[in-house]
């Protein structure tokens, strides 16, 4: 059974995590309203970070503690705009402690991950996110142990599959990236 959250539930499921959190990103775009000005300047030839200085400065706060923070993003065939917007941001974030991978739609549909994009805490908690055109609208939190399992099995997949973003623009050729 899932407890439903709204989005301000969801952001604060990133403060009761303590070993790991992971996520599997299926979506090619995303339309979060701190991303809009940002994206639109990426799109005119300017990458700018400073908008994300806080959320990197979590993230090398969760891995000085000792968490892991990984995810896989699904890359479309072609790129959509905002995965290539996102594959422009990836070497900060890999920087302040991410690890991301990338998997190709192809892979992700052989491999049979689905569409829904989950975060896995502490290998215990799954939060499945609903998105609507103003970005995440609300999420279901599953900690039923047996539904909790499917989803670590779809991690497992993925994680075994994908290409660290680090490699990805030299062996993009082998794994169908």
């Amino acid at each position: 059974m899932a407890t439903r959250v709204d989005r301000a539930g969801f952001q604060s499921l990133f403060t009761g995590w303590t070993t790991s959190a992971w996520r599997l990103e299926t979506q090619f775009v995303y339309h979060e309203p701190d991303e809009v000005e940002p994206l639109r300047r990426y799109l005119d030839g300017e990458l700018d970070l400073d908008w994300l200085a806080e959320w990197f400065g979590r993230v090398r706060g969760w891995r000085a503690r000792g968490r892991t923070f990984e995810r896989v993003r699904v890359l479309s065939e072609p790129l959509t705009d905002y995965l290539r917007f996102e594959l422009a941001i990836t070497p900060s974030a890999l920087d302040a402690g991410e690890d991301i991978r990338l998997l190709s739609q192809g892979v992700a549909e052989r491999l049979a991950l689905g569409t829904s994009d989950f975060w896995l805490f502490d290998d215990k908690t799954v939060v499945l996110m609903d998105f609507d055109d103003n970005g995440v609208c609300g999420a279901d939190v599953i900690t039923e142990p047996d539904e909790v399992v499917h989803y670590r099995a779809i991690r497992d997949r993925a994680w075994a599959h994908a290409v660290p973003a680090g490699e990805h623009r030299k062996t993009k050729v082998q794994r169908g990236l």
